[in-house]
């Protein structure tokens, strides 16, 4: 019973959700007021059938890491939160794991940047969030897409354009990073696991993390080659969240510029689908 109570409560908070207070565009006829599943798909990285299927009893065992995403999703309290994962059958992650709560205060703040690319990743760096904008630029991940480290050793890799020296000092920091956040983080089997993986089947990703490199992300202008808009040079800023050991990702454009201009037309062209999806 613990799986159709889940899809009861999933489908009752979707129904509380503007697509405004989710930072959706907003376009055509709505039958309700409450996101719409492929808008709370879109939200929570996962697909818009596992969504109809969890909503109808049909899927079982939803993972650790789904509950997560829709509970961010569904803008959900603490409390809810827990209430979510108790409802899937599952413990809520407890200390020793790395944290992928964003608080309604910090989801607050990012809503308020509808202009402007945004993503907000865990100490793993995988994706929990990301705004229409960062959609419209990067594209959608999913899976074990929603990693970038996975992503760039092991999968399809992104639209930013590299360098030599760029893509080295950027393996480097992943690298580096990873090992910092398992070694802050030692009881959290995803990540032991991911790590496993990386090194069973990247031998580069093998190499960095045995020779100890040492490296970290910082500011920097990075071009992405994007398939409606063309090449855009962009500012890419990484904030940090105290208390959360989040990252929040932020792309923006030196005004009066081709790339500004491109980044206001992308604000139309790559976030149009979204409110034209039916219900």
């Amino acid at each position: 019973m613990a799986t159709t109570e889940f899809g009861h409560t999933v489908r009752r908070w979707r129904d509380r959700v503007s697509p405004e207070a989710a930072g959706l565009p907003v376009g055509g006829h709505r039958r309700a007021a409450g996101l719409r599943r492929e808008e709370l798909a879109l939200l929570a990285g996962i697909s818009v059938d596992y969504v109809t299927r969890l909503e109808q009893g049909r899927a079982v065992n939803p993972s650790e890491q789904v509950v997560e995403a829709l509970g961010r999703a569904l803008r959900l309290s603490g409390a809810e939160r827990e209430h979510l994962f108790h409802v899937a059958g599952l413990m809520p992650p407890g200390r020793g794991t790395v944290p992928a709560y964003i608080t309604p205060s910090v989801q607050r703040m990012l809503d308020r940047l509808t202009g402007t690319p945004v993503a907000v990743s865990d100490a793993t760096w995988t994706l929990l969030l990301a705004n229409p904008m960062y959609v419209a630029l990067m594209g959608e991940y999913r899976g074990n897409e929603r990693n970038a480290v996975w992503r760039h050793f092991l999968g399809s890799g992104s639209r930013v354009r590299h360098t030599k020296e760029s893509l080295e000092a950027l393996e480097s920091a992943q690298v580096s990073g990873l090992r910092a956040t398992a070694s802050r983080y030692p009881a959290d089997q995803r990540l032991r696991r991911l790590v496993a993986e990386m090194r069973a089947n990247s031998e580069r990703f093998a190499e960095l993390w045995d020779s100890g490199t040492v490296g970290r992300h910082e500011a920097s202008r990075k071009t992405i080659d994007h398939p409606q808009v063309g090449a855009l040079t962009l500012d890419c800023d990484v904030l940090s969240v105290a208390g959360s050991d989040l990252r929040i990702m932020i792309y923006t454009a030196e005004p009066g510029t081709e790339d500004a201009e491109r980044l206001e037309l992308l604000a139309v062209v790559g976030t149009q689908k979204l409110a034209s999806r039916p219900a």
